[in-house]
This record gives structure tokens, C-alpha cells and sequence, in this order.
């Protein structure tokens, strides 16, 4: 019974850690949803600035329009690209987290295995304890009748 009681404690702890790690998980996916969501703005916004640019090109605009252009256009490449790497990083993360998720519930499964597995010998022995102890009683009634 003692092993059932240390296996039913780890079982609890495994439990405590596949929460967390599923907390944890939970936290990088919302956050990887959130860049990603970040970078669509990034890029809706860039070709939104550039299909109004491509309209001022029709009515005409001066060389410096034009350098404010590229110059805006390069600082909005070098965000997405930022904000790419962010988007990376933060699905890398998902995946560790994720194999964390998977470790922690592939413990807590395997003590649960093996607790399952001493219940049952547990329960073994104690109806081999009552058969024997019912045989012993039939034995007495049989000697007493005698």
C-alpha cells in the first residue's frame, strides 16, 4: 500500500507539472498568435502606404517625396523583418514548450501506468488473503461437524 501512496504522489506532482507546462504553452501560443498578428499589420500597412504611393506617382511628386518614400519604406522593411524574427523566435518557442507539454503528460502517464499496476497486485493479494482465509473457515466448519 506504501507503493501506491509514493506512486499516487508522484501522480499528483506530474499532474502539477503537465498544468503548468500546459500554462506555459498556452502563454507562447497567444504570444506567437500575437506577433504573427503584429506582422500582418506590418505588412497590410506597407502595401497599403505603397499602393497610395503609386497613386501620388500619377499626379507627379518631387525627388524629396520620393526619398521620404524610400526612406519610410526601407524603415518599414527592416520592422517586418524585426517583427518576422519575433514571429520565429516565438514559434520556436511554442515547439519547446510543446515538447515540454508532451514530456510532462508522457511522466504523469507512466505513473499512472504503474500505479494502476500496483493497485491491481494490491487487489491480487488481498483476494488471495480472503479465498484463503474463506478456505480456512470452510476447513474449520468441516473439522467442527466431524
Amino acid at each position: 500500500m506504501a507503493d501506491i501512496s509514493a506512486l499516487t504522489t508522484l501522480i499528483e506532482l506530474a499532474t502539477k507539472d503537465v498544468d503548468e507546462a500546459a500554462k506555459r504553452l498556452g502563454r507562447a501560443v497567444r504570444a506567437a498568435e500575437e506577433a504573427q498578428q503584429k506582422l500582418a499589420l506590418l505588412s497590410g500597412y506597407r502595401d497599403d502606404y505603397a499602393s497610395r504611393f503609386q497613386v501620388t506617382m500619377t499626379t507627379g511628386f518631387t525627388p524629396m517625396a520620393y526619398r521620404n518614400f524610400q526612406g519610410f519604406m526601407d524603415k518599414l522593411d527592416q520592422a517586418i523583418s524585426g517583427q518576422q524574427q519575433v514571429v520565429r523566435d516565438a514559434e520556436w518557442r511554442v515547439e519547446q514548450e510543446r515538447n515540454a507539454w508532451r514530456e510532462s503528460e508522457r511522466k504523469r502517464i507512466s505513473y499512472d501506468a504503474l500505479c494502476s499496476r500496483a493497485q491491481k497486485a494490491e487487489d491480487a493479494k488481498v483476494a488471495k488473503r480472503e479465498q484463503k482465509q474463506t478456505d480456512e473457515q470452510a476447513a474449520r466448519k468441516l473439522l467442527y461437524k466431524r
